[in-house]
């Protein structure tokens, strides 16, 4: 019987240098989209997909990350007084129980293989999430939610993946494909960021993963890859030896790579136009500055 995926690590040691200066006096995963900070999507799509304990790589300078999971007394107690019954419902979705979360601090910026290797001790013998708060996807069903439900059929690990141009395979790590079965591929090679015109397909890994407790054996004793870096794309290829082990998951949904300002924009208006509360305001909004700039045109 394949064991349940409960427990997710989100890698959030980064220092956010591209979005200083706001990034000088709050952590990059507080920053809002639209009303809500970009770690709260990543919190709402584990519990979705049945995550239970919630593993954060931090490091210094992250304190206001720790703090938004705790509960504000004050605040419930005087929303509760002006029956502010929604804004509660807000409040409550932004806290996390006791246990449930835990800090582990990456004191060297080694890369994402490193700072997965960092939750190590709370990890046992079981199959773990890894969530990318940079990345948020805008899905029916939660990709993590998609993932989970497909790993409880085929097991082993999984990445997401999604189909990118020729000029964009530098930037990524690509699957080289053994067999495509749709939403399911086989993978029998991973490649990090392959120059241009030596990617092995179009296909793409984006940060979301199931992979299985072998991963932090490789971890262990993997050697720094591209970039200098400790490359967690590198263990899981060391898993690819291994038959039927290592798949990547066409996700249904679109992905807004919220580390750069432009897809950080991007996502603001496509998350901002879904909102019933805010479309009809901001549509307008928009349709008016498109026809001021064909004016100026």
């Amino acid at each position: 019987m394949k064991k349940k995926v409960t427990k997710a690590i989100f890698p959030v040691a980064g220092l956010g240098t591209r979005f200083l200066p706001a990034t000088k006096s709050i952590p990059k995963e507080i920053m809002t989209l639209v009303d809500r900070p970009l770690i709260q999507y990543a919190i709402d799509e584990a519990r979705a997909a049945g995550i239970k304990e919630f593993i954060f790589v931090t490091s210094r300078g992250k304190s206001a990350l720790e703090d938004y999971f705790d509960h504000l007394p004050e605040l419930e107690n005087t929303l509760r007084k002006k029956k502010r019954t929604d804004l509660l419902k807000t409040l409550k979705d932004t806290n996390m129980d006791s246990g449930a979360i835990a800090y582990i601090r990456q004191h060297r910026a080694l890369g994402l293989g490193h700072a997965v290797w960092c939750a190590r001790r709370l990890l046992s013998n079981e199959p773990f999430a890894v969530i990318l708060p940079d990345d948020v996807i805008a899905a029916e069903t939660p990709c993590l939610q998609q993932m989970v439900e497909a790993h409880a059929e085929i097991g082993g690990n999984m990445v997401a993946a999604m189909d990118v141009p020729d000029d964009k395979t530098s930037s990524y790590g690509i699957l080289d494909i053994k067999e495509d079965m749709g939403s399911v591929v086989s993978v029998k090679g991973m490649v990090e960021k392959p120059p241009i015109g030596n990617a092995p397909s179009n296909l793409a890994v984006i940060g979301r993963y199931i992979l299985s407790p072998d991963v932090m054996g490789h971890l262990n004793r993997i050697k720094t890859g591209a970039g200098g870096e400790i490359q967690l794309t590198d263990a899981i290829a060391q898993e690819i030896a291994g038959p039927d082990n290592v798949y990547g998951y066409r996700f249904k949904g679109q992905r807004f790579d919220c580390g750069s300002k432009a897809g950080f924009l991007q996502a603001t208006v496509a998350f901002g136009l879904g909102r019933e509360d805010l479309r009809d305001e901001f549509r307008d909004y928009l349709a008016d500055m498109m026809s001021v700039r064909s004016a100026a045109q």
